[in-house]
C-alpha cells in the first residue's frame, strides 16, 4: 500500500508543466520606448488585469477545478489499467510468438533463397575486370 502523499501549496508546478503559459501583466503586455500612456492609465491597467485575472480564474476553478480533476484522474486511471492489463500484455504476446514467426521465415529464407544467392554469387566471383 503506497503512503498518502501531501500537496505542495507554495510550488504548484515542479515539473514544469505550464511553463509555457505566460499570464504575468508584463508577459502580456507591454508598450515600447516610444510610446507610453499616462502612468496612473499604466498602473491602472495593470490592477484591472491582476484583478480580473485572478478573480476569473477563481471563479473557474472553484466551479470547475474539482469535477475537472476527477474527470483527469478517471481518464489517467483508464490509460494506466489499459497499459498494465491490455497493451503491455498484448504486445509481450505479440513479440512471442513474432518470435516463433522469425524462427520459421528465417528457415524458409536460409533453404530458399540462400543457395540462388550462393549460386549467384560464385558466377559473380568469376568475373573479371580489366582495364584496356
Amino acid at each position: 500500500m503506497s503512503q498518502q502523499r501531501e500537496v505542495d501549496l507554495e510550488n504548484r508546478d515542479p515539473n514544469g508543466l505550464n511553463s509555457h503559459i505566460q499570464v504575468m501583466f508584463e508577459d502580456v503586455l507591454a508598450e515600447s520606448d516610444g510610446a507610453h500612456s499616462l502612468d496612473c492609465i499604466w498602473k491602472a491597467s495593470f490592477c484591472c488585469f491582476e484583478c480580473g485575472k485572478n478573480l476569473c480564474y477563481r471563479i473557474l476553478t472553484t466551479l470547475c477545478g474539482v469535477c475537472i480533476a476527477l474527470m483527469w484522474g478517471c481518464e489517467f486511471a483508464q490509460t494506466a489499467f489499459a497499459h498494465v492489463w491490455c497493451y503491455t500484455p498484448w504486445i509481450r504476446d505479440f513479440s512471442i510468438c513474432m518470435g516463433c514467426a522469425q524462427r520459421i521465415f528465417g528457415t524458409i529464407i536460409n533453404c530458399c533463397c540462400s543457395p540462388f544467392c550462393e549460386a549467384c554469387g560464385g558466377i559473380f566471383t568469376r568475373i573479371k575486370i580489366q582495364k584496356s
